[in-house]
């Protein structure tokens, strides 16, 4: 995986449609949102009580709002990046039920290994230093654990599809089309710097920034787990990454409270 031209010089099987894939992609998210709800009512309940609509009306706008959002974003980034070979090549042989690419190997292990490692590496280092919401009540493991497919889902097609695929056809297009490691490299540390900084307002929305610190530590943790997923989607595929961040998520928002406790 040195280059990848952006006609290959063989058909790769990911080269195909992409809109069916995104579709199971966006419900796929749109159910990941309605899963994280209780999570978000009891992180942030004045959110919830200043909402204009009635409750069910305003979850379903944002479910159904971020299961657009995940078709969009996930087709623009399947089109830019499947000639690059960043792809769900399982998740497209499922969808238009057609062999899977036989030279893309599957790791599920590791990438459940991985993720759970940098799960209880972002825990380890939390407890380093400041608890900026020690005076909150804990999140019930519960509610931790039907949150956990939304990072593993909706941020995986936001923050990892989306920016790696385009940043990679972008360096590419600079240099006749043809995509280098050190693009991949580049494009996953960037999108998980990226990652990492998308948290920053619904920590602050949940009164946990209180210093450059604490600012440093949510960007840098969470960016953490951005590049070991990065790296398993260029790898192995989106589904290898979205695996890992499932169960960094779940040391994070199961394993964290239910010790805890």
């Amino acid at each position: 995986m040195s280059a990848y031209p952006s006609q290959p010089y063989f058909l790769l099987p990911s080269s195909g449609p992409h809109l069916k894939l995104a579709a199971w992609l966006g419900v796929a998210g749109a159910l990941a949102m309605l899963a994280l709800v209780p999570y978000l009512m009891q992180l942030m309940p004045q959110k919830f009580a200043a909402h204009s609509l009635p409750l069910p009306i305003g979850i379903l706008a944002t479910v159904a709002q971020t299961g657009v959002l995940c078709w969009l974003l996930g087709w623009i980034g399947l089109s830019l990046g499947a000639p690059y070979g960043l792809d769900a090549p399982w998740l497209r042989a499922w969808a238009y039920r057609r062999p899977r690419d036989p030279a893309r190997p599957s790791r599920w292990w590791l990438a459940a290994v991985l993720g759970v490692l940098v799960g209880l590496l972002v825990v380890g280092l939390s407890l380093l230093g400041p608890n900026p919401d020690a005076g909150n009540a804990p999140i019930a493991a519960w509610r931790g654990a039907l949150a956990s497919p939304y990072g593993g889902i909706v941020e995986e097609i936001m923050c990892r599809l989306l920016p790696i695929s385009a940043l990679v056809w972008l360096l590419a297009r600079c240099n006749r089309r043809v995509a280098r490691p050190w693009m991949f490299v580049l494009a996953i540390v960037l999108a998980a710097l990226l990652f990492g900084a998308s948290h920053l307002p619904a920590a602050q929305a949940a009164g946990l920034l209180g210093s450059p610190l604490l600012v440093a530590r949510i960007v840098l943790l969470n960016a953490a787990v951005g590049v070991v997923s990065g790296g398993l989607f260029w790898k192995y595929g989106l589904e290898h990454a979205m695996l890992a961040h499932f169960c960094a998520d779940l040391m994070l928002h199961v394993a964290a409270p239910l010790v805890g406790s």
